[in-house]
């Protein structure tokens, strides 16, 4: 069970990060007020101060949590992709189908980064360090695809994590603004096509290899 082993203070001071990261979220740290959190927890200050020093430290609890919702519904099932520019693919299709799946409000690193710009140094770590960890996975994916020769030697690992993240962020303002998936659709396919463009030129997908009559194909857009 979730709260196993967990006392009631721990569990009540869980529940709060967790009704409070869509509000962080959506509002940023200076746009949330206390009745804000008090209307989301149904908890009055004291009961929400008794578990933080302040609001800071709540705000830094409540990203956290927002970034490892969001973490967890784009990178699933992952690994059950076959090699590494259907991992990426796939990482792609879960960033832009498992939006609804996530803390409401959005990419915690995007709204944190833009919120905390000129505001709150410590929120604006935990952003950049999110951040990195994103840029960091992909580049690993990208390199054992290299590695398995699944990917051209040639490819920059640190350039396709840049771009693929760069693309998805811009999108989703440009989507927001909108209020329009065509941004991500168009996205999706010029990301299809750009990681197509990768794969090694010998290289052969396990799932073409057992059907001997059928010839390598490319992937087609989600």
């Amino acid at each position: 069970m979730k709260w196993a082993g967990m006392s009631k203070g721990e569990i009540t001071k869980e529940r709060i990060i967790a009704a409070a990261a869509p509000v962080f979220n959506r509002n940023g740290f200076a746009g949330t007020s206390l009745s804000d959190l008090m209307q989301a927890t149904g908890l009055q200050k004291g009961g929400i101060y008794r578990h933080f020093k302040s609001k800071e430290e709540l705000a830094v609890a409540a990203f956290d949590c927002a970034w490892r919702v969001a973490w967890e519904a784009r990178w699933g099932d992952i690994d059950k992709s076959a090699n590494a520019v259907d991992q990426l693919r796939k990482f792609v299709a879960n960033f832009i189908d498992r939006r609804a799946g996530r803390i409401q409000g959005g990419c915690p690193v995007l709204n944190t980064a833009a919120d905390a710009e000129n505001g709150n140094p410590v929120l604006r770590d935990h952003a950049r360090k999110a951040l990195e960890r994103w840029l960091r996975r992909i580049r690993e994916v990208v390199a054992a695809g290299i590695r398995n020769h699944e990917i051209r030697t040639d490819v920059d690992p640190r350039a396709v994590a840049l771009l693929i993240v760069s693309t998805l962020e811009g999108a989703t303002i440009v989507t927001r603004l909108q209020r329009s998936d065509q941004p991500f659709e168009q996205v999706r396919r010029h990301l299809d096509n750009y990681l197509e463009s990768l794969v090694e030129r010998d290289y052969v997908r396990p799932s073409i290899v057992s059907a001997e009559a059928s010839p390598p194909t490319s992937l087609q857009p989600a």
